[in-house]
């Protein structure tokens, strides 16, 4: 280090100063601490003996730290943890002097004179960095907190003399008023000429449960830089109340996405949409007046549809372009998100809930246990994605080809030809003669709708559901099942035990949860249980088809 001379002849070296070789160690002691406090300062920390042990150059990590107890003589109160850091501080020695000669200091006022030398080195210093955890100060008269106090006492004979105190029921006791301590407690109240308050009817309570604290209540030791900052994209605006002309400001994230698919609702609601939502009104000029007009006119012919059975309306570019234009079907229609036309595209002001033949439009679904669920790999789902790709597919297929017409028929259900290993049909698109001679009856109809079944009775809908589960997984065993096979699997199902009238009445009477299954804890899924009925109906088949196979050979 160069310091340069003041008469310019230049720079001149820093004299070299020696550090002493007496070593400091410092404590950051999170409090006041005077000169006459400094035993208790050190008391609270654990005593000389938990410095030594803390600052000794072979400590190990666990003893490299130091307990700062605020309340020592409580077993109950949690210390504050302290950590052992290496550092390379300077120990200062500063002195001040003061002159007592008054008369030479201007105006009087008292002047000092300090003087700074080093002293040592500090290569140890304690941080108390962690937050206090939390207090809670339970009753030291407790036989537990006496019991405690014994332990850390090392008290024998306290400790073998303990006897479980008899649980009593005063978990709510008065609280003791306050007393004025300058009355003597042992004076009669009448001589004090205080007059004596009636008893309250209504006392204050306290609580009064044994309640001891644990080892630790917070697991959190460093303050959380938690840096709360207002959204840059929230506004404030104000929305005026017709009714009563209050104005109410909120804050709204005009950054936020709007979706644009189809409205949704549930069953338990009573009005359904007449037109689509504000943000779905705006972008009209944005979407096709052709494909506009067409799916009006769809929804015209039949006002309930699957996507699939919608999109099979219409030419594969057009299909195309409906799926990726979004606010298009949110502009003609919208949706249940539970019921019996879960999932279908329902044209605005259409209720099916008050419409007896919306009964048609219902929609039958259930999963495909059968079918095999493994993961790919990340190659082959990219791979399907890129063959799959909607863009790609609507151009290889021709209007009026082959592929063409087979695509256009995959929602329906003719019980003979399998267009897709998952069964999701609505009513009036199964064509199987036996089924549709089954949703066809009108004597087996509600009078209301129901949230599960719709407008049919449940026994009905569950002969409907049970044929339709048959037929759909022999053809996907590769045995297309016979109108005499269900008819007998259907008198098999109704020779099993089942519920009582009442049972079955008061178990509709409940209103299901939306989205949440309504079923006895432990109980199989109905499609679980009719899928065990099926898979052993179908083993049966195949059995006998193995057999007649092998006797013709």
């Amino acid at each position: 280090m160069d310091k340069r001379d003041v008469s310019g002849s230049g720079p001149s070296p820093a004299s070299v100063r020696s550090i002493p070789t007496t070593a400091f160690y410092s404590i950051e002691y999170p409090g006041y601490v005077r000169t006459t406090s400094v035993p208790l300062a050190v008391q609270n920390l654990g005593g000389q003996a938990a410095l030594d042990n803390a600052f000794k150059r072979s400590a190990a990590k666990s003893e490299a730290t130091l307990e700062l107890k605020l309340r020592p003589g409580n077993p109950f109160a949690h210390p504050v943890p302290g950590d052992v850091v290496p550092t390379n501080s300077l120990v200062l020695k500063v002195v001040k002097r003061k002159r007592k000669n008054l008369m030479d200091v201007d105006g009087g006022a008292l002047q000092g004179e300090y003087t700074a030398e080093i002293v040592g080195s500090a290569a140890k210093t304690v941080r108390f960095r962690s937050m206090a955890d939390y207090q809670y100060q339970p009753d030291m008269n407790d036989p537990v907190a006496k019991l405690r106090i014994a332990m850390d006492n090392m008290d024998v004979e306290a400790v073998r003399s303990y006897v479980m105190p008899a649980e009593k029921a005063d978990y709510n006791v008065p609280a003791t008023p306050l007393q004025d301590t300058d009355i003597d407690m042992n004076l009669d109240p009448e001589l004090t000429g205080i007059p004596i308050p009636e008893p309250d009817s209504n006392p204050q309570m306290r609580s009064n449960l044994r309640l001891f604290p644990p080892p630790l209540f917070s697991r959190q030791m460093l303050p959380q830089l938690y840096n709360f900052k207002p959204n840059s994209a929230s506004i404030v605006t104000t929305t005026v109340n017709e009714e009563t002309g209050e104005e109410t400001k909120r804050l709204i994230n005009k950054m936020r996405w709007r979706g644009y698919g189809p409205q949704s609702i549930s069953f338990m609601e009573r009005q359904v949409p007449e037109k689509p939502p504000l943000n779905v009104q705006d972008t009209r000029n944005q979407i096709s007046d052709v494909l506009y007009n067409k799916l009006l006119a769809v929804f015209a012919e039949r006002p309930v549809w699957t996507r699939a059975a919608l999109f099979n309306q219409f030419t594969a570019l057009e299909a195309r372009d409906i799926l990726n234009s979004k606010p298009l079907l949110a502009s003609v229609c919208y949706v249940f998100h539970d019921g019996p036309w879960r999932d279908t595209l329902i044209r605005f002001s259409y209720d099916p809930r008050k419409v007896p033949a919306a009964r048609f439009f219902q929609r039958l679904y259930f999963r495909n246990a059968n079918h095999p669920i493994t993961k790919p790999s990340v190659m082959t789902r990219r791979q399907e994605r890129t063959a799959a790709n909607m863009d790609n597919w609507a151009v290889t297929i021709e209007n009026g080809s082959e592929r063409d017409v087979e695509r256009r028929q995959s929602h329906l259900f003719d019980g003979k030809t399998l267009t897709k290993e998952t069964a999701s049909f609505q009513l009036c698109d199964i064509v199987d003669p036996m089924l549709k001679d089954m949703i066809e009856q009108e004597q087996e109809l509600r009078e209301e709708c129901d949230e599960r079944d719709g407008w049919y009775a449940n026994y009905a809908l569950e002969r409907i559901k049970t044929v339709l589960r048959h037929k759909f997984f022999s053809l996907l065993e590769g045995f297309p099942a016979t109108d005499d096979d269900c008819r007998q699997l259907l008198a098999v199902s109704e020779k099993l035990p089942s519920k009582s009238a009442k049972d079955v009445s008061s178990l509709r009477s409940v209103r299901l949860k939306i989205g949440k299954h309504n079923m006895a804890k432990g109980a199989l899924r109905p499609e679980d249980a009719a899928a065990l009925r099926l898979r052993a109906a179908l083993d049966k088949n195949l059995r006998a088809a193995r057999a007649n196979q092998t006797t013709e050979e």
